[in-house]
Formats: C-alpha cells, structure tokens, sequence
C-alpha cells in the first residue's frame, strides 16, 4: 500500500481550515455516536496541531469548555478552549479546576519506532492511563473516546472499557488511512 501524505482527507482539512485531517476521525464518532454535547466539559488528550479541539469548541458551544493538553504546543485558539503543556503520564488535576469531566477524548499516539510490536505496546499503555484517568475524572454517563493501534492487548482494553462503560464501541473512521492499524474505543456512558 503507497503511503499517500496528502490524500482527500489532507486538502478536504486545508480547505476546510480544520489543523489536521484527524478533525474528521471525530467528525465521524460524534455523527454515529453522539460523544458531546452542547455545554459540555470535554478533556483533550494529545490536543496538538488542535483539530479535535476545533470540533468540540464548535459542538460544545460557549457554554462548554474543553482543556487539552499535549507534549508539543497547540496551534487552536478558542475561547472556550484552554491548553497546556503537559505530559499524560504526569496529570495534574488543577487544570480541571475541579470540573467534572463529560466527555474525554484521546487521539494520543506513542512516538513510533516503525517495530510494530513495540508501538502497539506503548499504544496500550496510553490507553490504559486514559481509562485510569476516566475511572478518576469522567462524570457517571460520560463518554470515552480513544485510538489505539491494534495489538496483542487489545482485547483486554476492550474488556476493561466494557466494566467502565454501559456500551463500548470499536471504529476504524474513513479518514484513518489506508493500512494504519490504528482504531477508536468508544466508551458510551459511564458506569456508576
């Protein structure tokens, strides 16, 4: 399969004034599951260039927030959008400023080292802390949504997620591209 960097999905985001083409990844969970909603407190995990956030301020609305945090700076501006620097592994729950959370969302990907098996592993490590942090700070109904690349652990992740949550969904959206083997878990409604 021919690695294509700038395919529809690159020039529909450069057209469309979106930072990145992952914006349609969520475009395509919220469109078939609902994960925001007006008014919500949503929690951003690996934010940077800011194209998740783009959308969620737009569905949220004024009377939402969404904070996200990234290793690298975030290029979106909002003003119901706020951003830090920060490392998942080091949260720091000030940034919450003691809100609960609606709805978090991670498109965090590990730095790749191309050995698949070593991505995958570091891909289910992120998403374990994402379900630690959603145990800790997701609302009771609240939703999950985080990408994983594929391996031999996800079918424990999905076996957690399913304790967590009332329903759990598996997506691979259009925009991923062609040979990734990265998907999406889909948390709907947290457990009490």
């Amino acid at each position: 399969m021919t690695y294509v960097p700038k395919d529809r999905f690159f020039h529909k985001a450069k057209a469309e004034g979106f930072l990145a083409r992952s914006a349609y990844k969520l475009d395509e969970i919220q469109k078939k599951y609902q994960v925001l909603r007006a008014g919500d407190f949503v929690l951003d995990l690996g934010a940077a260039p800011g194209s998740w956030s783009q959308v969620v301020a737009k569905i949220i609305g004024p009377q939402g927030h969404v904070v996200g945090l990234d290793l690298k700076p975030v290029d979106f501006k909002a003003d119901n959008a706020t951003f830090y620097q920060m490392d998942v592994f080091n949260f720091d729950e000030a940034i919450l400023r003691g809100r609960n959370v609606q709805c978090l969302l991670s498109d965090m990907a590990p730095n790749t080292t191309g050995i698949r098996n070593v991505d995958q592993a570091r891909s289910a490590e992120l998403c374990r802390k994402i379900l630690e942090l959603s145990q800790k700070y997701l609302v009771n109904k609240g939703n999950l949504v985080m990408k994983l690349f594929e391996g031999p652990e996800s079918e424990k992740l999905a076996k957690d997620l399913d304790r967590q949550f009332e329903q759990s969904k598996r997506l691979k959206p259009e925009a991923v591209r062609k040979g990734s083997f990265e998907t999406y878990f889909i948390g709907l409604k947290k457990k009490a």
